[in-house]
């Protein structure tokens, strides 16, 4: 499709970020620290929050109802002309349909950059096509094993396969397993591995030592003093808790390493990108107000073991001693037990229900699969129904907690009129 298109995936340069849990933080950071910089930057992000066209943005902003509309009849077009032509056996799937609208827009409207989120795996995914700049490896823990295997070391070769010839990849140390098979796919392709650890920041039990001196962050956001290219900036970001802290070091070192591509970025441009990223649903912190019927709410994509242990500890940190009260839904194919085991015992009670989505988990089998953690449940057939009684049972000063699939968390989003 690409090659009948002319190739629109050549006509800018492109960051590929894969991952289990970060990439699109990572790649949200990243694409925001570009923008500020004055480079006309794409950002290709999945799945969305609320609406389609979230996954397809230019210097912050969605593609439009009439140029996504344009796009599609374009690529459609293409993609029916191969079918009768023979060269393709069969319609592209819809992630791929997405995929080349996305690359034919970026092109469309000139952007120089395009920071681009792995869908899934990274080897055989869509967004594979492209020859990129700089590969960046985020974090990887089990997900998606039908697809991408059964152990961290089969996993991580898939999300390896972005690694090029020669190519750069910025990474961070990470499980022992996945190390291996990291560091043996750079060394095979004689690629230049780059560690994001020296913008780790030595967040402890002892922070205070470090923020001595600086106003204490705020609920929902991340705030320390970081050194980058020999100047020392405030970091100051909408992401919070202590994994996102990994997430900021990829994008801050990834935009060093574009320095060598002629995509120069200053200290300061870093600092103010940081501050001005914009990736909601990620640990979103919402305070009392009419949409919430004055109540402070979380909303958080946890919908893996790994995000469910992230989550829990960003709540701990944020929100010691408050009583919790948690929304919850998830698709049926994800490890429903064990995050049900390592979320629900910290909540006073639970609101399962099921999103608006053919893959979601039932309501009965989400309590089956939490059965074991002694919570109190509540079952609510849809997400407005679960918001309601979260409100009901949950009195102040306690919070709601909203999370598990993404899906729950837009359609929350939806429900209470917030953006995306």
């Amino acid at each position: 499709m690409l090659d009948a298109l002319g190739h629109p995936e050549r006509r800018f340069a492109s960051v590929l970020i894969a991952g289990t849990n970060g990439k699109g933080s990572t790649a949200a950071t990243l694409s925001s620290i570009l923008r500020v910089a004055g480079y006309r930057t794409a950002l290709y992000s999945s799945p969305h929050l609320i609406r389609i066209n979230e996954r397809i943005r230019v210097n912050g902003e969605a593609i439009s109802d009439a140029e996504f509309g344009e796009m599609h009849n374009r690529v459609e077009r293409t993609a029916q002309d191969l079918m009768r032509s023979g060269k393709l056996p069969w319609h592209p799937s819809f992630f791929e349909m997405l995929t080349v609208m996305a690359f034919e827009y970026f092109a469309s409207v000139a952007v120089e950059i395009a920071v681009l989120e792995v869908g899934m795996g990274g080897r055989l995914d869509a967004t594979n096509v492209v020859e990129p700049t700089i590969s960046v490896i985020a974090d990887i823990a089990l997900d998606h094993q039908k697809y991408l295997g059964d152990t961290l070391a089969e996993i991580a070769h898939e999300k390896a396969g972005i690694i090029r010839q020669n190519g750069i990849v910025v990474t961070l140390p990470q499980h022992p397993q996945a190390n291996d098979v990291i560091g043996q796919a750079i060394l095979e392709k004689h690629a230049r591995g780059v560690s994001a650890v020296k913008y780790v920041p030595p967040v402890s039990p002892g922070a205070e030592t470090y923020l001595a001196g600086r106003p204490l962050p705020e609920r929902g956001r991340s705030r320390y003093p970081l050194t980058v290219m020999g100047e020392e900036i405030d970091v100051d970001s909408p992401l919070a808790g202590r994994h996102q802290l990994r997430n900021l070091a990829l994008a801050v070192a990834t935009a060093e390493e574009l320095a060598q591509f002629w995509f120069k970025v200053t200290p300061q441009q870093i600092e103010q990108g940081i501050r001005e990223t914009h990736w909601p649903g990620r640990f979103q912190v919402l305070p009392p107000s009419a949409a919430t019927q004055q109540r402070e709410m979380v909303l958080d994509v946890a919908h893996n073991p790994a995000g469910a242990w992230a989550l829990r500890s960003a709540l701990s940190e944020n929100f010691p001693g408050r009583e919790l009260t948690m929304v919850f839904a998830a698709m049926r194919d994800k490890a429903l037990e064990e995050m049900a085991g390592i979320l629900f015992p910290i909540a006073e009670q639970v609101i399962v229900t099921k999103a608006a989505n053919p893959r979601a988990a039932t309501t009965s089998e989400l309590a089956q699969a939490a059965s074991h953690t002694g919570t109190p449940l509540h079952e609510e057939q849809n997400v407005a129904a679960a918001l309601a009684r979260a409100r009901e049972v949950s009195k102040p000063p306690g919070l709601i907690v909203v999370t598990g699939s993404i899906f729950l968390v837009g359609e929350a989003m939806s429900a209470m009129g917030i953006p995306a």
